[in-house]
């Protein structure tokens, strides 16, 4: 990732007011570079990162009927709780990550108040949580850089997964709610070189 993104970010974040602390979401296309973005601003200013990758849905909450809602499949009520409303009070707390691959929340994660604190993952612009947010980033891909980056990093099976099931869900979300359309900032990982 070169500058580009990385200072349209850092501009927008001048305009917001500093008398408060901010929270920002970084929403997007899986593999447009969300998780690289954020570790270069973690870097760049010191902000507290947090992955929605952490609250995806356990077993026992994927149902039919929550599947079937645009973005159902991140857990929003525990995000919520665990993380937005605390976050509010600006005191420390800490939050428990789900774990897909043994598909059990880890020890908690400390989160320590910061003058910004970053969300970072797809589904964290879900009305759920919009007015929350002092800024709303989507970052997106054209379809076939999208597929070659899904390609490198998780090899032919991972990417008919993204194909078949992980794509299709998040474009429904995209599409269900403007997401990209509402986000005061955009960023093309192909020409901001996300």
């Amino acid at each position: 990732m070169t500058g580009g993104a990385l200072a349209r970010v850092q501009a927008a974040l001048r305009d917001l007011p500093k008398e408060k602390t901010l929270l920002i979401a970084l929403d997007g296309r899986c593999a447009a570079g969300k998780t690289t973005l954020a570790s270069h601003l973690r870097r760049e200013i010191g902000c507290s990162v947090i992955h929605m990758d952490d609250f995806f849905l356990r077993p026992h909450q994927r149902t039919e009927e929550r599947l079937r809602q645009p973005g159902g499949n991140v857990d929003w009520e525990r995000f919520r709780e665990e993380v937005l409303l605390p976050w509010q009070k600006g005191t420390a707390f800490s939050y428990r990550p789900y774990d897909c691959h043994t598909q059990t929340l880890c020890e908690p994660v400390p989160v320590t108040p910061n003058p910004v604190t970053l969300v970072e993952g797809a589904y964290c612009c879900h009305p759920e949580f919009w007015d929350f947010y002092d800024l709303h980033i989507f970052l997106t891909i054209s379809p076939k850089a999208q597929l070659q980056r899904i390609r490198d990093r998780n090899g032919a099976e991972g990417l008919a997964v993204f194909q078949n099931r992980w794509i299709p869900l998040e474009e429904r979300y995209f599409e269900a709610f403007s997401i990209p359309q509402r986000c005061e900032l955009c960023l093309d990982a192909t020409t901001d070189e996300a």
